[in-house]
């Protein structure tokens, strides 16, 4: 892992369509308004969706003597393979490429001094995910779901996956938690209700934030200005806000507890 580097917070989802990216685009923008230093790496590679939601699509970052450096919006230093290849280029590459991609995003990256690296995951638990928790010391796991029973059954299988390779899990994020109509103001539970509450007392962690299924959200992302940057003081932003403050607060709550490197597990440098 490259010097400098602090924290590394996965963010992973049991399946996709759950929001995870938009997420994890958010948290990283809401990080950097805290006020530390923060980068985003974009690792799915079958399907990277970050260069177009941080504003920076066709977009190629400098390479210089086999570094290469990342692109910067909203305060956050960001890199994906999106940035390497056509918007409709399909990735057919096998498990043992896409690793290899992902780790020389990591490592060949000039990333400079980071508190966070927030790591975009792929749907699953596949390739990518062990080759991650293997050779880089992840310091925390954020899992997204949505309410629907399938959601939660698939998270099962993602939280599952970080308690058996010892990776802490911060919490559940329970994406599109409800929509509230803007002609009435009612609030509807659209896909089912606390589902993440019984996932996260089944996993002994804890929820850190209900987010809304909002269409200024959903816009924002598509055109590149993610609400966090767009618009700060909005209520939607202040969920970001507060889900950065909880990652904040449970990274500084590990710091203290005296932790278990997995057999597999490159040593932290630096």
């Amino acid at each position: 892992m490259p010097k400098g580097i602090k924290n590394i917070i996965a963010i992973a989802s049991g399946k996709g369509g759950v929001g995870k990216s938009t997420t994890a685009v958010n948290l990283a923008v809401a990080l950097a308004r805290s006020g530390v230093k923060v980068g985003l790496l974009d690792a799915d590679i079958y399907g990277p969706s970050i260069p177009k939601m941080m504003g920076l699509a066709g977009r190629q970052p400098d390479v210089k003597d086999r570094t290469i450096f990342p692109l910067e919006n909203y305060g956050v230093k960001t890199i994906s393979i999106g940035f390497m290849i056509e918007e409709e280029q399909a990735m057919i590459w096998r498990g043992p490429m896409v690793s290899g991609a992902v780790m020389q995003l990591l490592n060949d990256v000039a990333w400079g001094e980071l508190d966070y690296l927030v790591v975009d995951l792929p749907p699953g638990t596949g390739d990518i995910h062990l080759t991650m928790v293997q050779q880089v010391p992840v310091t925390a796991a954020v899992v997204v779901t949505t309410p629907q029973d399938i959601a939660l059954l698939d998270c099962r299988k993602g939280t599952a996956m970080f308690d058996k390779v010892n990776v802490p899990t911060l919490g559940i994020v329970e994406n599109m938690s409800s929509f509230t109509c803007p002609h009435c103001g009612e609030a509807t539970a659209i896909f089912s209700e606390n589902g993440a509450d019984k996932l996260a007392e089944l996993h002994k962690v804890e929820v850190l934030a209900k987010l809304p299924l909002d269409l200024t959200i959903r816009e924002m992302s598509d055109a590149g200005t993610p609400i966090t940057a767009a618009k700060p003081d909005s209520e939607q932003a202040k969920a970001y806000l507060a889900l950065a403050d909880a990652v904040i607060e449970g990274v500084a709550l590990l710091d203290k507890r005296p932790i278990n490197i997995p057999d597999g597990f490159l040593p932290r440098k630096g």
